[in-house]
């Protein structure tokens, strides 16, 4: 009895199972994502969100501000934490993640919630400066450590600049649609 009532489920599923949603939520993401350039990890991004299952593409872009605001938070804490350690590093490099430090404030404070704001307010524009400016501020702290060997923060600082242009690329689709 209990292979047979198995076997119905399978071949009869609940109502509440909806499987073209999800085909359809695939494809925005996949469209959504083809407009990026950073395919592979919009796609990682999104489909690793469970609220991305009900999202049009502003609850996309909303998604992919979460994960930018998640990502900045991370690198803080991560410079912070650099910065306590001063016996360690040289006076450049402190000075360096100083510095990244306060971009990575005005991210957390400045960038983020004009890019909330605009979404909200669907002045898509003023939102893409947010997220622009996000990039543009962690390639700012890369870029201010000696040339002469890799930051301590290279690959997060790389992780933010990539999430803030695909974030950009998501609300540039709003604004041509």
């Amino acid at each position: 009895m209990n292979i047979f009532l198995l076997i119905l489920f399978f071949i009869f599923p609940l109502r509440g199972i909806r499987p073209a949603p999800i085909i359809q939520l695939s494809n925005l993401i996949d469209q959504t994502c083809k407009q990026t350039p950073f395919y592979e990890l919009c796609t990682s991004i999104l489909l690793s969100n469970p609220k991305s299952a009900d999202a049009d593409i502003a609850g996309l872009a909303r998604i992919m501000v979460t994960s930018l605001d998640s990502k900045a938070s991370d690198t803080l804490d991560q410079i912070n934490d650099l910065l306590e350690d001063t016996l360690t590093l040289d006076p450049a490099t402190q000075q360096a993640l100083a510095l990244c430090a306060e971009r990575y404030n005005v991210i957390l404070t400045g960038d983020i919630p004009q890019t909330i704001a605009g979404l909200d307010r669907g002045n898509y524009k003023f939102a893409q400066k947010g997220t622009n400016d996000a990039a543009l501020e962690a390639s700012a702290c890369e870029k201010g450590f000696p040339s002469k060997r890799k930051s301590p923060i290279n690959e997060l600082n790389k992780e933010v600049r990539h999430i803030s242009i695909v974030a950009a690329a998501i609300v540039k689709v709003m604004i041509d649609s």
